[in-house]
């Protein structure tokens, strides 16, 4: 799991809280963090595979290149399973090597490996695992600009400095405070370590606050899009601004029921590490909730990876296509996010197009004055019969209402 307390732990002179949770049943609870990260890693890994199943558009526009969303979300993934790896590396080395948690409690132990394995897996973890919190928000943000302002993908190399910057930096910046003056024997106090955790939940609190807003407020958006297209807001409309709407709230959740524990743990251990002793009777509830949480909080971090991956795209079957060619035929790797329908076939509704993210790029076109000007909206959420429903919303000054009307449809149809 991804904790700070680990990052404590490495210290021999830890404070008492910390002793009390890592220390507990360390066997039980490496054998559940092992297990959890390693069942997430394979389905999560799955999950993002190229399938068998080709992709087909479903209506008769194409679509723009995958847009920044659409990255972010695989970006996310892809740190969720790096973060359940560290998991996994660190769960069986202490599992398999019991003595490296032995020496990492020796003070001024001459053998450097127990503490140099505890802090670089410690900080591995807390690496990926806050830049895939950062990344969460710089998707609620994309989708938000993309349906308000046309930001697109463009946008991408602004959110990469972002995030990995400022991962890097608290990530780095919370270890070197907490380490001071060094690992063998680290500054005791609250005051201290505190700059550490602040670091570590700062990311984290940032998108349990923000996102819901953002999500919000493009949910309105989208709406209003959906109202101005014809001045009438229909069954289809409505029922689509409400998948995309429950799509975000399954990320949401996702995240929410992942790391809640962590806080709540948190704020349990905080208050035992402000006693003067945490062994007293009167604790004994406390300490309870704050040894079941940490158990917790080992089974649900590594589960992320694999449950936001259903969260993003929902379950898209176990049909791998290994095949490197066919692979390189998928939208996220190439310069169009469809593939043309050959005559004769019939679009694929099963599992699409991985990657496609709620809000595509917003495209628009000017060719003179009195010409048409276009904006194409994608907004892709989960349907009942395809993993994705595409929403295309055309405006022109001069065109066929009645022929835009049917290409709506067109687009809307499972």
């Amino acid at each position: 799991m991804a904790s700070p307390r680990l990052e404590t732990f490495c210290c021999p002179n830890r404070d008492a809280a910390t002793e009390f949770a890592v220390s507990f049943q360390p066997v039980l609870f490496g054998a559940l963090s092992l297990g959890s990260a390693a069942l997430s890693l394979i389905f999560a890994v799955l999950q993002v595979l190229p399938k068998r199943k080709g992709y087909r558009r479903l209506g008769q526009y194409p679509l723009p290149r995958p847009a920044s969303s659409s990255r972010i979300l695989f970006i996310i993934s892809i740190c969720d399973i790096l973060g359940c790896t560290g998991i996994i590396v660190r769960s069986s080395v202490w599992l398999g090597r019991p003595s490296i948690i032995e020496g990492i409690s020796v003070t001024n132990n001459t053998d450097v490996l127990p503490e140099a394995f505890c802090v670089g897996s410690a900080m591995w973890i807390q690496l990926f695992f806050s830049a895939s919190f950062w990344w969460t928000f710089c998707y609620a943000v994309d989708v938000f600009l993309v349906v308000k302002t046309s930001a697109g993908i463009s946008t991408i190399v602004l959110y990469h400095m972002i995030t990995w910057g400022l991962a890097v930096l608290l990530c780095v910046e919370g270890v070197a405070m907490l380490y001071y003056p060094s690992i063998s024997d680290c500054e005791q106090g609250l005051q201290h370590a505190i700059p550490h955790y602040i670091t570590t939940y700062a990311p984290m609190l940032l998108v349990l606050i923000a996102n819901p807003v953002f999500f919000s407020r493009t949910v309105s958006a989208v709406t209003s899009l959906l109202k101005g297209r014809q001045g009438i807001y229909t069954e289809n409309e409505r029922r689509l601004a409400n998948e995309i709407k429950i799509r975000f709230f399954k990320i949401m959740l996702v995240f929410f029921v992942c790391w809640a524990p962590n806080i709540i743990n948190e704020c349990l251990l905080f208050y035992l590490e402000m006693q003067p002793d945490i062994s007293d009777s009167s604790l004994r509830d406390i300490r309870n909730a704050a040894l079941t949480t940490w158990f917790i909080m080992g089974i649900l971090n590594p589960m992320q990876a694999f449950l936001n991956t259903l969260a993003f795209h929902g379950w898209t079957g176990l049909d791998v296509d290994l095949n490197p060619q066919r692979s390189r035929e998928l939208a996220w790797d190439s310069g169009s996010t469809s593939v043309p329908n050959m005559a004769g076939q019939n679009p694929v509704m099963g599992t699409t197009l991985l990657y496609q993210s709620h809000v595509q790029e917003v495209q628009k076109n000017t060719i003179g004055n009195g010409q048409q000007h276009s904006d194409a909206i994608s907004v892709l959420s989960e349907g009942s019969e395809s993993s994705t429903v595409e929403i295309h919303i055309s405006s022109e000054l001069q065109g066929d209402v009645d022929a835009d009307g049917e290409s709506l449809e067109n687009s809307v149809r499972h």
